[in-house]
């Protein structure tokens, strides 16, 4: 992930972020069929997320996603 994150990718990591998240629940919130709002797939391709393989399927951020939502919320110079 080269350029800024898209304020669309800042409010999925803040979601993901806000409290624990299950699969379905991200799926049901985030996922689109619409090719130009991969959020998810975005996320994930970037490596911003992970999903954790234990019994309630956790999406939770990797330590980029955390610094990826942390830069953003730093004020501006």
């Amino acid at each position: 992930m080269s350029e800024p994150a898209s304020l669309v990718m800042l409010q999925f990591l803040a979601w993901v972020a806000d409290r624990p998240r299950t699969y379905p629940e991200t799926m049901e919130a985030w996922h689109s069929t619409c090719p130009r709002l991969s959020v998810w797939e975005d996320a994930i391709i970037d490596g911003l997320v992970r999903l954790d393989n234990g019994g309630t399927r956790a999406v939770r951020l990797t330590p980029r996603g955390s610094a990826v939502l942390e830069q953003s919320q730093e004020p501006a110079i």
